[in-house]
Parts: C-alpha cells; structure tokens; sequence
C-alpha cells in the first residue's frame, strides 16, 4: 500500500523582550541558575502578572507577516497541569481566543514547487523553568530562571507531506522571525523549539491517521531524522497489522528513534479557564497600524526585488535574501562595486561565504567588510585584475593585509593588458611547445586551453585572459611556418 504522511508542526520562539512576558525579571541567556526569577515567575501568594507591551507588539509582527487575523479582543487562560518547573501549578497561556490565527507562509523544499501552508494560530504564553539532570547523583534539579519567559507558539495546519517540507517550513518560519528581530531564534539556546505531529494515511484517503507528536527537536537535522523515523514506524506498524496509539514521544540522536513518553493529552487535560488575574487584552486598529508601519521588507518581497533589480536567478536571491545580515552585506557590496550585480552575488555566495563556513563564522563576523568585497569587485570589473589573482588579493584581505588596491599594489599583481607584452607570452609559449602547436594545426584543436593554461602560467596570472584568447586564436590562424 502506498501512504502519505500528515505532518504538522507547533514551533516555540522565545521572543527578543530584555524582561519576561508577565514580570520584571530579566530574560538574558546564561545567568546563575535561579538569579532571573522573580516573585511572580515562582508563582508566591498575593503577586500579580503584568503584561508585557513589547510581547504584544511581536505578536502582531508576526501576524502581519504572514498575513494572518490580528484579534481585536484575546484571552490568556491557565493550563493546569503538574511538573517540577513550573511553580504555580498552571501555565498562563492562549487558548480559545488567540492573538493570532488564520495565516500562512509559502515554502520551496529543494527540486519541489513553491507550496502554501497554513498557520492555524500563533499565541502568546510563557515559558516554564528547566529540570536539570546532571551533576545531581539520583536527583534533578530545578532552574527556573526560564520560568516566565515569553514565547509565541506558532502552529501549522496539517499540511507538509514529507520531511523535506518540514524543514522548509521550519527554515522559513525561523527566517522570518529573525527578519523581524523579534527573536533571535538560536536554537542550541532553545530560543527556537520545535514539536512535529506526525501521521500516515493510505495515498488518496481523506481521513487523518492516529498522530504522534515529537517533542523538543532543536535542530532541523534532528526534526528531518524524528519525522523519518517516526514515519517509518507508524507504516510498518499498520502493515503488521498493529494499531498507531495517540502519544507523545521523545526522539533520540544517539540511537537515531523515537520512544514512548506517555499518552496524548487532551485540551480537557488541561482544565483552561480564562485566567483572572489578566483582563482581555483588547487592541484597536490605530494600534495595529503602527506596529505595520515598522515592519520591515519581508524575505520574500526581498528576494523578489533582487530577482527585479539585480537580474538574480531566484536560487542566488533565495540564497542572498536567506538571512537579512546577508541581504545587507550584499547589497552594501553592489553599492561599494559600482560594478555587475551577479559578479557581487558569485563572491559573496561562494568565497566569502565559503571562508566564513570554513571557520565556522557568522556574516556579521566577516573580517572583509562589504566595503573592501566591493572595491575588489571593481578592481575585477575594470580589468586591474583577473578573477584567479582577485582569489589571491581576497585571502590577503582575509588575513587583515589591507584593503584590495594596497595588496594589489604591495605584491605587484596588477593585470598585464598591454598587447604587446602578451603577444611576448604568446609567442614564447609556441615555441617552447612547437610539438602541441603541430597536433593543434593538424585538428587536435583542443589543445587551446593548453595554450592558455601555459600563457597565464608564463605571466604568473597577470595576463588579461580575454585578450589571451582573441590574441591568441589570431596567432593560431596565422601561417603555419
């Protein structure tokens, strides 16, 4: 039987607030275990939670992003469940009546079609503390500097049919949040977390399967493997005959497998009332419009106007428009250069971002600013250099030697374009290879490159390579004595 799997995702951003979503305490990353948590994150008789304006206000960021319904009127309510981190007994979260629902984003999996997928909800809750594990011999300990913390849990339709989707999905959501420097969605911090619903039902079938749901991937190799895994599971399940049970399941890198961790809660579970303690937030439109008006030019808009301005391929403005640092660096690149936008594109994509991946840096900790990429950009585009000696003046740069002309100048590399020295190197390299100059008049005629291999190599790769070839196939058409 062929099956089509049924993935859903609920994504957990931590937003970017300097202090929590219902206190004063402070959300910096990395404090003394227990130092960030305040009278009302440990939930103490008599305090009162205080909404957080500047959580609001990145809510509605991401509604209008992904051009969703802004709720005029939402309710928090408790969701009353037990563990160790979480002190009140209940988390203070959305349910019935969310800030933000009926979205979506498009996606573009690699070698698929653009695709849209649905975003059910995105709402506002806090975050709880952190059970620790290690250093404590048979004992956990509790960190509640996390407790309270604000987080906008965005759900997803049903509407990924393959892993690959998933991801898609998952890289676009975190693009965008970090476009609108509403989180900076570092994902080995937990700032963004993700949880997967997964299911399969027989190809064509309208009814959804029994799902489970992963919890807690950090990482977009771990959700691609988790919902492989768990995909396969399920199918060979049904064809033996065994029955999917609804749960929540953990996944393990170090086995690569997911494993039981207990039945799938209920809303009911949950016991949510409206919580008494916060009045309905209520928002009106002159609010709404002033939180649009700070939204900035959106990945995808981005990537449309460099396909439009820059004459990009929509891979190169994919890539280019992936993160907005990037976006930044190549424009201010283009700018620098004065020069052919895709010859900007191939640099940065290729041996800038292939020095910085190297040395496992980011595009903000680039040694080479836009500035210095660009001048050796027009340094190429005016034929001071070619493309194999800006390769050269670029590690220079790399290694903090100076901007492209001064190592241009200190190291002598300036292109050789005079006519008459590379006719010099021409006639040079035919005599020396006499043998090849015969095969090639005979009609081994690929022996050219060979030539010019041996020219360039002869002028130490200052010789234009244009003017190598037409002057070169001019010499080959002469007189063969």
């Amino acid at each position: 039987m062929d099956w089509e799997p049924v993935i859903g995702l609920e994504i957990h951003v931590q937003l970017a607030t300097k202090s929590k979503i219902f206190s004063g305490a402070s959300t910096r990353y990395g404090a003394e275990a227990n130092t960030q948590a305040c009278d009302v994150d440990v939930g103490l008789p008599g305090v009162l939670p205080v909404l957080n304006e500047e959580a609001v206000r990145m809510a509605i960021k991401l509604g209008l992003a992904i051009d969703a319904t802004i709720a005029r009127r939402s309710v928090f309510a408790r969701k009353n469940y037990f563990y160790p981190d979480l002190p009140k007994g209940y988390q203070i979260s959305q349910y019935e009546l969310p800030i933000v629902s009926r979205g979506y984003v498009e996606i573009q999996a690699d070698g698929e079609e653009p695709k849209i997928i649905g975003v059910t909800r995105a709402h506002l809750e806090e975050d709880a503390g952190k059970s620790v594990h290690e250093g404590f011999a048979s004992m956990s300990g509790i960190d509640l500097n996390r407790a309270g913390t604000p987080l906008l849990e965005i759900v997803s339709e049903p509407d990924m049919r393959s892993a690959k989707e998933a991801i898609a999905y998952m890289k676009t959501i975190h693009t965008l949040v970090r476009y609108l420097e509403i989180s900076d969605a570092n994902m080995q911090e937990g700032s963004f977390r993700c949880d997967a619903n997964v299911s399969v039902r027989p190809k064509g079938a309208t009814a959804f399967g029994t799902r489970a749901e992963l919890k807690n991937l950090n990482s977009f190799r771990f959700v691609e493997r988790a919902i492989n895994y768990e995909l396969q599971r399920q199918i060979d399940m049904l064809e033996a005959g065994e029955r999917i049970l609804q749960e929540t399941r953990l996944y393990d890198a170090n086995k690569n497998e997911t494993r039981s961790m207990r039945g799938k809660e209920e809303a009911n579970d949950y016991r949510y009332f409206p919580d008494p303690d916060l009045l309905p937030l209520e928002l009106d439109e002159r609010y709404i419009e002033s939180v649009r008006a700070e939204l900035p030019e959106l990945p995808r808009q981005k990537k449309l106007r460099f396909m439009a301005d820059y004459d990009l391929s929509a891979y190169d403005a994919g890539v280019l428009s992936s993160s907005r640092e990037l976006a930044d660096f190549y424009e201010a690149t283009v700018r620098a250069s004065g020069s052919d936008p895709k010859l900007c594109a191939n640099w940065v994509m290729g041996d800038l971002l292939g020095a910085l991946n190297k040395e496992g840096k980011s595009i903000t900790e680039s040694p080479v600013s836009p500035t210095m990429v660009g001048a050796l950009m027009a340094r190429i585009a005016d034929n001071t250099i070619s493309g194999k000696i800006a390769k050269e003046v670029f590690e220079a740069m790399w290694r903090s030697e100076g901007d492209a002309d001064a190592i241009i100048a200190a190291k002598g590399l300036k292109q050789v374009t005079d006519t008459r020295a590379i006719e010099r190197f021409i006639d040079e390299v035919l005599e020396e290879n006499a043998e090849q100059l015969a095969q090639y008049r005979s009609g081994k005629e690929k022996l050219f490159g060979h030539f010019v291999g041996q020219i360039l190599k002869k002028s130490r790769g200052k010789a234009n390579p244009q003017q190598v070839n037409t002057l070169l196939r001019k010499k080959l058409k002469g007189p063969s004595s």
